[in-house]
C-alpha cells in the first residue's frame, strides 16, 4: 500500500520549510544557540509538554493562544531555558517575538522554545539582535540542530519519504535534542518534527500521544523530569497527500530515531540498553516494570561496571510496586538466563557469559513476570563518572 524511504537531508529538504542556526552570545566561543524553523504556508501545530509542574515560560506562553490556531514559525534558543521566571519570563518572549514581527511580517502565531540552564533571565537583547538578522530562506538543518544543542555531543536529524499507492508521495523529517535529565514523561528534550504531508488536524494529536508512550517516554537517562520538555509537530500540507496508517508508521520511525539518537547520547554514558518486560499483570504494571528498571541508579552503574548483578535487577522488579513472584520470574541478560523461576543459573561459566553481554554497547535484559500477558519495554544506559562531572560543572 505504501513505501517508507529514509533519505539525506533534514527539515529543510521539506517542500516549505526553512530553517538554520547562529551565535547571539548565549554560548561561548562563537557557538550556534539560536535557530528558527519557518514554513511559507501556515501549519496545523500539535504539541505535547513536559509533566514537570514548573512549566518553563515558552510552554505556557503557547498554551495562550487560541486552541486550533496555525503558525509558520518557531525560534529555539540554547543555553537559557527560561523557566521559573515568572510573568517576566513570558514578557520577554513577546518582546523577542513582537520584535521579529516588525522584521518579518508574515509572521503569525510565532511560537518560542528554549532550553538550558533554569532560573535566569532570557538575554532578550542579545536573542533580537540576531534573529533579525535571519534569512528566512536559508534550508540548513545542521546549522539549527548544532545551535539547540546543550550537552549534546552531536546533532540529531532524520528525513524520511513516504510514497502511496497512488504514487503521490509526502515528508516527514525531525531535529532533535537532548542528553540529560532524561526521563519517562519527555525529559529534557525538545523534538520538531514538520511534514508536508495534507495530515487532518483531528489526527496529529493522536498520533502524538500514541507513538510518545513507546518512543519518548520509554527512555531514561538519570530519571529527572524538565521543565521545557516539548514535541511539536509541524504539518504544513503541501504535497496533497496523506494516507493515516502510513503517516502513523513514519512518524514513529522518526520518533524512534530521535529517541534513540538521545538516549544514545547519554550524558557520559557508554551503552543502551532495553529493558524488556514480558507476561507482567497488565499493561501499566509491564511499563512500571520497566521504567523502574530503567530509571535504577543501581542497575545503571552495575551496567558501568559491566557487572552482570542480576540481584540489582531483582531487587528492583521486587520493588517497583508491581505484582511479582519469586518462582514465576526469568532474568535474562542477551540470551543467558541467570535466574529461572527459583532457581539461580550463575555458576561461574554462566557468568562469564552475562558478563561479555555487558561489554556490548547495545543489549536487552529481559524481565519475564510470569503473572500475566502484558508486555513492554523501556530503555535505559548506563551511569558513570563523566555525567557526575557534565553536571557539576552544567552552568559553566
Amino acid at each position: 500500500m505504501f513505501k517508507i524511504f529514509p533519505i539525506k537531508g533534514g527539515i529543510g529538504d521539506i517542500d516549505g520549510f526553512y530553517c538554520d542556526g547562529v551565535s547571539a552570545g548565549l554560548k561561548p566561543n562563537n557557538q550556534k544557540d539560536i535557530g528558527f524553523i519557518y514554513s511559507d504556508t501556515l501549519c496545523e501545530v500539535e504539541a505535547i509538554f513536559t509533566s514537570n509542574k514548573f512549566q518553563a515560560a515558552p510552554l505556557r506562553h503557547f498554551s495562550r493562544y487560541k486552541k486550533g490556531f496555525q503558525t509558520n514559525f518557531i525560534l529555539i534558543n540554547s543555553k537559557n531555558a527560561n523557566a521559573m521566571t515568572g510573568e517576566d519570563g513570558i514578557a520577554n518572549i513577546d518582546n523577542i517575538l513582537n520584535n521579529l514581527k516588525q522584521k518579518h511580517t508574515n509572521l503569525e502565531n510565532p511560537i518560542m522554545s528554549s532550553t538550558g540552564v533554569i532560573g535566569v533571565p532570557l538575554p532578550k537583547e542579545k536573542i533580537i539582535n540576531e534573529a533579525l538578522k535571519f534569512n528566512l530562506e536559508n534550508k540548513n538543518t545542521q546549522n539549527l540542530a548544532q545551535a539547540i544543542m546543550t550537552t549534546d555531543q552531536y546533532p540529531k536529524s532524520c528525513l524520511y519519504e513516504v510514497v502511496l499507492k497512488d504514487n503521490s508521495s509526502f515528508r516527514i523529517g525531525a531535529v532533535a535534542k537532548g542528553a540529560g535529565m532524561i526521563n519517562p514523561n519527555l525529559a529534557t528534550m525538545l523534538c520538531f518534527i514538520t511534514t508536508d504531508a495534507n495530515i487532518p488536524k483531528k489526527d496529529m494529536k493522536e498520533m502524538l500521544l500514541t507513538n510518545t508512550k513507546t518512543t519518548f517516554n520509554a527512555i531514561s537517562v538519570d530519571g529527572d523530569t524538565s521543565t521545557n520538555d516539548s514535541v511539536i509537530l509541524l504539518a504544513n500540507q503541501k504535497s496533497n497527500s496523506y494516507d493515516k496508517q502510513a503517516f502513523k508508521e513514519a512518524l514513529k520511525l522518526v520518533m524512534d530515531d530521535m529517541a534513540m539518537m538521545i538516549i544514545s547520547d547519554a550524558e557520559g554514558g557508554k551503552k543502551v540498553v532495553a529493558f524488556e518486560v514480558l507476561n507482567a499483570l497488565d499493561d501499566d504494571q509491564a511499563e512500571l516494570i520497566a521504567k523502574t528498571l530503567s530509571n535504577s541508579l543501581l542497575v545503571k552503574t552495575a551496567l558501568f561496571g559491566e557487572d552482570p548483578n542480576w540481584g540489582r535487577i531483582a531487587s528492583t522488579v521486587g520493588a517497583s510496586g508491581a505484582k511479582v513472584q519469586e518462582n514465576s520470574l526469568i532474568i535474562k541478560f542477551g540470551n543467558i538466563v541467570v535466574y529461572d523461576k527459583g532457581q539461580i543459573i550463575f555458576d561461574k561459566d554462566t557468568e562469564q557469559k552475562a558478563a561479555s553481554i555487558l561489554q556490548n554497547k547495545q543489549f536487552k535484559i529481559t524481565c519475564d513476570i510470569g503473572v500475566g500477558q502484558a508486555n513492554f519495554t523501556a530503555f535505559g544506559c548506563d551511569l558513570g563518572y563523566d555525567y557526575v562531572k557534565i553536571n557539576a560543572d552544567y552552568r559553566t
